[in-house]
């Protein structure tokens, strides 16, 4: 089974359109949508805005439906000024950058686990190679590589800088390192799908607004070709 977790409601209807035999489960406030499509076992969550709430929705995902993958798909602000609105992230690895424990001489982002300590969640190579391939004549300039999450909406140009100079990411959103995390928790493969919503030059809330469709038709059409080949 493929467990897809996404940030918007669009690209939930999206995949709702295409599964036959849909079955709903709510918990916690969150619902659960399982069914075939194309023939393949998927279940998907809308999991609201935010690391914790991403977090529950994974955890939960995990117990109820033991997905083989987790994908968590949406959009992103870019970090970089070689990616526009339109443009694709996915993958290598994941940070979070609002982790800031410096006071204690910690590097930002170190996450403490049980018995291990790192900065650094590393994607399913193969899954995020995959679905690098569903993405191609899209349109879009594709890449692989670190993605950063935080409990905040970047939208000034020197927290971009900082962001991307600190943790060397391509692009920063509000629920993948949480669902990469959870998923690294319980051994879960894992990778994160991002379209570019708002970049350099578009990055006001009208902007956010304004992409965020069109960035958001273009993960719809890459899990879908993802579902095809898995």
């Amino acid at each position: 089974m493929i467990g897809i977790i996404c940030a918007l409601k669009i690209e939930v209807d999206g995949l709702k359109a295409l599964m036959e035999n849909a079955e709903t489960v709510q918990k916690a406030g969150l619902e659960f949508i399982s069914g075939k499509i194309f023939g393949k076992d998927v279940v998907v969550l809308e999991s609201g805005s935010g690391k914790v709430n991403a977090a529950v929705g994974t955890q939960i995902m995990i117990d109820l439906y033991k997905p083989d993958a987790v994908i968590n798909s949406g959009i992103a602000g870019s970090l970089s000024k070689d990616l526009i609105i339109g443009d694709i992230v996915i993958s290598s690895d994941c940070v979070e950058h609002d982790i800031n424990r410096t006071a204690l001489e910690e590097p930002r982002g170190l996450i403490w686990f049980t018995g291990e300590k790192r900065i650094d969640i590393p994607a399913d190579e193969e899954i995020s190679r995959k679905l690098a391939e569903c993405c191609e004549n899209l349109g879009s300039t594709v890449r692989i590589g670190r993605i950063a999450t935080g409990d905040m909406f970047v939208s000034y140009r020197r927290q971009r800088e900082f962001i991307a100079f600190e943790f060397d990411a391509l692009c920063c959103e509000m629920e993948g390192g949480a669902v990469g995390h959870v998923c690294y928790m319980n051994k879960v493969p894992f990778t994160i799908l991002r379209s570019i919503s708002d970049d350099f030059k578009f990055n006001k809330a009208e902007n956010y607004d304004e992409f965020k469709e069109l960035a958001a038709d273009r993960t719809i059409k890459a899990l879908k070709k993802f579902i095809q080949m898995d």
